[in-house]
This record gives structure tokens, sequence and C-alpha cells, in this order.
């Protein structure tokens, strides 16, 4: 066994255990980050046909490791009460990534891996779209696996004198919005430079669509007080659908909401053409109809 492997086997551990603590703690945001972040590592292994570290049976465990580390997230992300994966359940698995390459029991759950869908960088997916429209070849579409989005995250504790804000986001205008599959929104903040300030979010698939809509009808809560983001921030939406022929799911356009737009009640954004710019330089808007992201501000303060 090789030394990189080894260290890949106690990085996985050293993760697992992290979340848990956090999860144990009631440190909800953290563990949620930290499965989610193991969870994706995992289904790279999976998902690599150049690594021969691992047997396909021990990337099939790996696999549905990751599935159960998705759902303990789910679990923490839902305010319903309904079926959960338990921490003490997720807690049952930590003898298999410990000792991933000895173990040849049977999985102590009945889950199947989580099929993802590739998602691609911005600018990614058009350098994929130009080599795909070359003409590679029938049968040659990259096959990736399925992401199920929805990745949202609960509020942050309230600090006297600081707001939180939500956003509902209600729906978003498009002229071929009938044609959209699996339509979702990737919410994401940003400093001037383009650089992440908070956890990265998806909303669950769209609920459904009408006419030029389609409605997501969804709370998304902003992971950080506002008077805590720079000056020059940008709250971004980035509308995403899955493309069958290509088989990735793609951004079709974007939206951003500056901080002095700020302010409680409904509001109307632009929608701009691919791919995103995070840093607000080169914008062209998708279409001179009148058609927006619809989203409505909620701010909390104590």
């Amino acid at each position: 066994m090789s030394d990189h492997v080894t260290k890949t086997i106690q990085k996985w551990h050293a993760s697992f255990k992290k979340g848990t603590d956090f999860d144990s703690w009631g440190q909800l945001v953290e563990a949620i980050d930290e499965y989610q972040i193991l969870a994706r590592q995992l289904q790279k292994e999976v998902q690599s046909s150049n690594s021969h570290d691992f047997t396909e049976e021990q990337k099939k465990t790996l696999g549905k490791f990751a599935t159960c580390l998705e759902m303990r997230s789910a679990a923490l992300q839902c305010t319903q009460s309904q079926e959960e994966f338990k921490l003490e359940d997720l807690k049952k698995l930590e003898p298999i990534i410990k000792n991933i390459l000895t173990y040849n029991k049977d999985f102590p759950f009945d889950v199947q891996p989580v099929p993802l869908r590739k998602i691609l960088a911005p600018g990614e997916e058009e350098n994929l779209e130009e080599e795909l429209d070359a003409g590679t070849g029938a049968g040659s579409t990259p096959s990736f696996p399925s992401r199920v989005p929805g990745t949202l995250l609960p509020r942050l504790p309230s600090e006297p004198g600081l707001t939180l804000l939500t956003l509902t986001i209600e729906k978003i205008g498009l002229k071929d919005a009938g044609q959209c599959i699996d339509p979702y929104i990737t919410v994401s903040v940003k400093d001037l430079n383009g650089i992440d300030l908070n956890p990265v979010q998806d909303t669950p698939v769209a609920t459904h669509k009408e006419d030029t809509y389609i409605h997501f009808s969804v709370d998304v809560e902003i992971q950080k007080h506002l008077e805590k983001l720079p000056k020059g921030a940008a709250i971004f939406f980035e509308f995403k659908h899955y493309k069958p022929k290509k088989r990735f799911t793609s951004t079709k356009c974007f939206a951003f909401m500056e901080m002095d737009e700020i302010k409680p009640g409904p509001i109307v954004i632009e929608l701009y053409k691919k791919p995103t710019d995070f840093k607000r330089k080169k914008l062209n808007l998708l279409t001179k109809k009148p058609l927006f992201l619809h989203l409505n501000q909620t701010l909390h303060k104590d």
C-alpha cells in the first residue's frame, strides 16, 4: 500500500471525525460543510477512471459512504419531521472509512451510491460544449454521473445589533422556461475579486413551470451578517439546468444583487449571459424582453 493511499484514507477519516464532532456539538453549519466536502472527495475517487488505488468493490463502498454523508447532511437541513439519517447511524460507518482497504463485510445500510451529475466550473462548460458540438462522434459524449442539487443551509444564530438576510427566490422568467430540465439556482456571495465569502448553496430543483416562469419559492439564508460583508460584495444567482444530450449540468444565465440593493420586500433583478462574471466587468444582458429573477428579502435584526 503506497504512502499516498495511506495519507488519503487518514485524511478522509480525520474529515469524518471532524464532521461528526461538529454534529454532536450542535454546530450544524460546520457539520454540513464537512460532510459535503468529504462526500465530494469520495465521489471524485469513485468517478476517477484513472485511479487504481481502490478496487471496484471498494469504490462501490465509498460511493455508499458518500450517500450516507449526503443523507445526514440533508437531515440536518430539513426542518420537517420525517425519516432521518441519524448521527448514531453515521458513526457506525467509522470503521469502514478507517479500514476501507481491509473492510469485507456487507454495508450496514441499504443505500446506493448517489448518482452525481457533473457540475462544471464557469467557462469549463463552454469549452466542453464546443468540443461536443465539433462532432466528437456518436456515442462519445462523456457519461457523467448526476448530482442532486439542494444544499441549503440553516439560518445563522442572531447576534445583537447585527443583521441577517433571508432571500426568497420566487421565480425566474425565461422565454424557453418549459424546456429546462431539473432547473435549480446556485447562490454565492463574492467579493470584488470574485472570491467566495460564504459557503455556496444550491436550491432544490424548481417546484413547477408556468408559461415563461420557473417557480422555486424557496428561502436561502445568507451565511454571514450583513455588517460583516466587505464593501463591494455581491450576491450571485446562477441558473443551471441539465442537458441530456451532453449529459452535464450547464449554467444558462446569472444575476447578482449588490449591497445597496438590500432592503426589505420584493425585488426583480436583471439576467445576464453566461459565463458568470463574478468580477462584474463584462456584463451582457440575456434578453431585451422583460424577463427577470424575482426575489423577496427579509431582514432579521435583534
